[in-house]
């Protein structure tokens, strides 16, 4: 048992570990292009985050008319993805410090995330977080992604955690709710500012509205803390 009273963190990892975001941006703008759509926007983009990279293609697919198969978009973004995160994937320092604070005390912990298996492993790696961060899970080994709460509930379980002993932390609209979903606690950090007042977030326990720029590890433990006393 942790030294925070049994509590275990589940984390997202797209825009809440890593800076992610530009890259998928970059590798579905690629992707689009690829099968002659050459206008995807960082706003058309902003869309999509917090949901799986499976259930993303399956809706450009719907969206724009694609004849290629949701399996072959897939395909084709992940290659672009996983070429630009070999290159160029830093994790937010603040975060690493709160990963590193964890692990220290012995806090169980794991990844729950849209990306590929594949995807996810390459970005842990890249980043050194898979020193701390072994277990994983991508929306790939579930029924269902964001905001459903499957990800998160198989995390939980391969912790030998109960739902009510972990705490998420999600930067993603969708992510918020499948953590209240699953009825786990959720520590939001928006990635995208406008939407902080999304009502997805307002289930969250604790919204750190200025998303990574207010965002402090040690903040963050103390509130951990705080939680544990109290729970």
């Amino acid at each position: 048992m942790s030294t925070l009273g049994g509590i275990s963190v589940i984390f997202d990892l797209d825009g809440t570990l890593v800076d992610s975001e530009p890259n998928y941006y970059e590798a579905g703008r690629r992707t689009l292009a690829e099968y002659g759509v050459p206008d995807f926007t960082w706003a058309d983009h902003e869309a999509y985050v917090g949901i799986s990279t499976q259930e993303t293609v399956a809706d450009w697919q719907r969206r724009y008319g694609l004849r290629a198969s949701v399996e072959e978009l897939l395909a084709v973004k992940n290659r672009h993805y996983l070429g630009l995160a070999r290159d160029s994937v830093r994790a937010y320092p603040e975060m690493r410090k709160f990963v590193e604070l964890l692990a220290g005390e012995g806090v169980p912990m794991a990844v729950a995330s849209g990306s590929s298996l594949e995807a996810i492993g390459t970005i842990l790696a890249r980043t050194g977080l898979n020193a701390q961060l072994r277990t994983v899970v991508s929306a790939d080994e579930v029924a269902r992604g964001k905001p459903a709460p499957d990800v998160f509930l198989e995390a939980a379980r391969r912790l030998g955690a109960e739902p009510a002993r972990c705490v998420v932390l999600e930067d993603a609209a969708p992510g918020a709710a499948a953590a209240y979903a699953a009825g786990m606690r959720c520590i939001a950090v928006p990635y995208v500012a406008a939407q902080a007042d999304a009502p997805e977030f307002a289930t969250a326990e604790l919204l750190v509205r200025g998303g990574q720029e207010e965002f402090t590890a040690r903040a963050a433990h103390d509130w951990l803390v705080r939680t544990a006393r109290t729970s």
